[in-house]
């Protein structure tokens, strides 16, 4: 994959379908953006595509795999693969319904009768797993021979669980990942990873070693094609460092609650300690569709520091996702802030375009969610009219739209900063976080002779960047032609 910012967006919220979101790049951002992951394309039943019923079809409301192909030409595409979970309105998940014990496919989904002792899961065991909802993970299936089995579900009851230990699960995998790959991935996004591998005694959730075995079957069949995995986990940041060690980049979910705490503080003590730790294979975020973790700081602020940000946001109109795991049994814990970043920040232009600054200089490659590349704001009737508290940062938006919000000023400016981590090569080099005062942040970008330099006042929210191209110098969020470094 190369060093270029990569948008996030489903297929019909940058435009309504595949060719809008390829003609809106094309038209507004085709400096600025190098790689799109477009979430999940598939006809699916439920989670908007990560219930997917197959992955060799584009669902037709979005396109075709010629609308796929046309993108790929331009852009680098990851896609995503649900390692964990298929559709319950899958072919192979109705053929176990209809024809139950005699299925080709009963040996893809885990039964809980076969699973437990005894058939079921006691309350300490079930208190023992890392859960999505607050009762047992599982959906309770009528077969079409009358009978009722507990069958494994982490998810939603649209999302049924595979069975990582049958070969027949393996057949399926790398039969769709081989698809993925002839028609346009270049990276694959191994979603929901942690929750795959089952073993009794455990939280079922990064279970070692066998998780690693199951990582490295998926990266042996992308290898065929040299295709890279990007694996997605939320979990305390020293899983996302042994996941680094083994190799594999990874997602620094940490870098957007520590932003919101450095801006919010005025104090660049916890975002300088994660610099000096971080992995430097690693894609950053401020901004996904699952809205902005919370468990990925864990340490790395203090329980005080991380409800103030916890605090600040809901002042800014954010809902939250409860934790329902282990360290959430002895009180509520929030898993997940629900708001738009530039909501979250105040809807401050000046706020917001720091924020995109340190996260361009920050070590990795940047990933941008289409609601953050057009400073999206929280969408609260969507919210009300969907009863969803995630669509508060879901707009859908028309093409229309979209023109609209790239004339607003603050999208402009951040195109300008957009352009700058593309194009100037500083980036594919070093990174140093000078020493400097705690309400001061300059971080270094170097390679092949060529130099950037953030230097941010966190108390006044202003920054400059001064690069050794005079044409990509900024000075608080206004371009500026002259001081080159």
């Amino acid at each position: 994959m190369k060093n270029k910012i990569m948008l996030i967006t489903y297929a019909d919220s940058f435009g309504k379908n595949l060719k809008e979101l390829k003609a809106a790049l094309d038209k507004w951002f085709g400096k600025e953006i190098g790689a799109v992951h477009i979430l999940p394309f598939f006809p699916s039943s439920g989670d908007r595509g990560f219930a997917p019923l197959t992955y060799e079809q584009v669902d037709p409301q979005f396109g075709d795999w010629e609308d796929i192909r046309a993108l790929s030409e331009k852009y680098e595409l990851m896609f995503d693969f649900m390692v964990n979970h298929l559709s319950r309105q899958s072919e192979e998940f109705q053929d176990y319904v209809k024809n139950h014990d005699s299925s080709a496919y009963r040996d893809m989904f885990i039964r809980f009768r076969e699973f437990w002792p005894g058939g079921a899961p006691t309350q300490e065991q079930i208190d023992l797993l890392n859960k999505r909802k607050s009762q047992a993970p599982c959906e309770h299936i009528t077969f079409a021979d009358g009978t009722c089995e507990d069958i494994w579900c982490t998810f939603s009851s649209e999302q049924i669980d595979l069975n990582l230990e049958r070969e027949l699960t393996w057949e399926f995998i790398r039969r769709s990942l081989h698809f993925l790959m002839d028609h346009g991935a270049s990276m694959i996004r191994l979603d929901a990873f942690a929750f795959a591998t089952k073993k009794l005694g455990t939280s079922c959730f990064f279970v070692e070693p066998e998780m690693w075995e199951h990582m490295d079957q998926v990266q042996k069949i992308l290898d065929e094609k040299h295709i890279p995995m990007l694996p997605e986990i939320h979990d305390h940041y020293k899983v996302q460092l042994k996941i680094a060690e083994k190799g594999y980049p990874i997602y620094d979910f940490a870098l957007p609650v520590l932003v919101l705490h450095t801006l919010y503080t005025g104090s660049a003590a916890r975002l300088k300690h994660w610099f000096s730790i971080c992995p430097r294979d690693q894609y950053t975020t401020l901004d996904t569709h699952d809205g902005i973790g919370t468990v990925d700081v864990e340490d790395l602020l203090t329980e005080e520091e991380l409800q103030n940000v916890i605090d600040r946001t809901e002042q800014y109109g954010a809902n939250f996702k409860m934790d329902f795991s282990a360290r959430a049994k002895d009180k509520p814990v929030v898993y997940q802030i629900n708001c738009t970043y530039y909501s979250a920040l105040g809807e401050d232009d000046d706020a917001y375009l720091l924020a995109r600054a340190i996260q361009f200089f920050a070590p990795g490659v940047p990933q941008v969610y289409y609601m953050g590349l057009l400073a999206g704001e929280n969408d609260y009737e969507l919210m009300r009219r969907t009863d969803f508290p995630r669509n508060i940062s879901r707009h859908n938006y028309t093409t229309e739209e979209i023109a609209e919000a790239v004339e607003k000023p603050v999208v402009q400016k951040l195109k300008k900063l957009m352009r700058m981590r593309n194009e100037y090569p500083a980036f594919d080099g070093e990174t140093v976080v000078e020493d400097a005062p705690d309400e001061k942040l300059r971080i270094v970008r170097e390679s092949g002779g060529c130099r950037a330099v953030l230097a941010a006042d966190l108390k006044n929210r202003t920054f400059t960047v001064r690069c050794g191209d005079a044409q990509y110098n900024f000075e608080n969020g206004q371009p500026q032609r002259g001081d080159n470094v």
